[in-house]
């Protein structure tokens, strides 16, 4: 998946680059909710009532999130966004203080992580080398602009969640009360999040897509370049099938399981970017950056065992 995202705005296709993102995310969020819809079918819902407002919210911002994160991919290194992107913890904590005022509920290991986090983020970028000439321009502070507007969507979306989960359980109160409260905690199933949330961010990504004109630019390129055609497919079918393992795992598993799993995720994308590409070698510096980063993100998930997995995932 990260290397398909990487060569679909890196990679020139017959001589240009692609540059129609949100044509881009609505056909991988489609694919997602097509691929959510059959498994609905195959093995059924929750039966529970769905608050279909509230979860369209927070499709649109994780649809906005990633389109803004791919969009960055077109002036800045991958290993760069990756890396920005890992900085999650960071817009979390702030809404999480500013908005839900839970200023007490982070210890000091939290601020500790954030710090190393966000130091080692300032040390990669301050340390990448400045390139000139074509094809080696350095992150510039568009591409940087919009790592951190998608971040701060990602902070939105974590708070627009817990709303949706409170909606759930209001919804479907009268429901437990009746079967004698055997469902304390009502939860849809992984492929009905999957649908709403991906159906949601399919429908506003082609709305942002008519009002930039992308539908005929982004048909326009599939017409000239067949090996994007199957580059845009193999993209999408592999984030559906990784959404489909994520949601399963959000449904079944602790928090602190996925949240492992995508950090590793997230080095080893890291790590083939920059040994596949020589574009994106690292300086020492930025190696320094890199490693504070994720020691950063591995502490937490540390710190999260060591606690019983009862801290709050980022």
């Amino acid at each position: 998946f990260a290397l398909l995202q990487e060569d679909l705005f890196k990679k020139q296709y017959g001589g240009e680059r692609f540059k129609s993102t949100f044509f881009m995310m609505v056909a991988e969020r489609g694919v997602n909710a097509l691929v959510a819809f059959v498994f609905l079918l195959i093995f059924g819902g929750s039966g529970l009532k769905v608050p279909v407002g509230i979860i369209s919210v927070s499709g649109a911002t994780q649809m906005l999130a990633m389109a803004s994160s791919n969009e960055a991919l077109r002036y800045v290194s991958y290993p760069t966004q990756v890396l920005g992107k890992s900085c999650k913890m960071v817009p979390v904590m702030l809404f999480g203080i500013l908005i839900g005022g839970k200023f007490s509920e982070y210890g000091l290991s939290d601020y500790l992580q954030v710090l190393v986090v966000t130091f080692g983020v300032v040390v990669f970028n301050f340390g990448a080398p400045v390139k000139h000439g074509k094809g080696g321009q350095s992150d510039s502070a568009y591409g940087l602009a919009l790592i951190a507007f998608s971040l701060a969507l990602d902070g939105a979306t974590g708070g627009i969640q817990d709303r949706v989960k409170t909606g759930i359980k209001k919804m479907n109160e009268e429901e437990s009360k009746k079967e004698g409260g055997k469902k304390k905690d009502p939860k849809l199933s992984p492929f009905e999040s999957m649908l709403y949330t991906n159906l949601s961010g399919a429908i506003v990504a082609l709305v942002f897509c008519f009002a930039t004109d992308q539908v005929s630019a982004g048909l326009a390129f599939c017409q000239r370049s067949e090996e994007f055609v199957k580059a845009l497919l193999a993209f999408s079918l592999c984030s559906a099938l990784g959404q489909c393992f994520i949601y399963y795992t959000i449904a079944e598993f602790s928090p602190l399981l996925l949240a492992t799993v995508t950090t590793t995720r997230k080095i080893f994308s890291t790590l083939v970017s920059v040994f596949r590409d020589p574009s994106n070698s690292l300086n020492e510096m930025q190696w320094i950056g890199c490693g504070l980063v994720f020691a950063g993100i591995i502490g937490e998930q540390i710190a999260s065992f060591a606690g019983g997995g009862k801290k709050k995932a980022h």
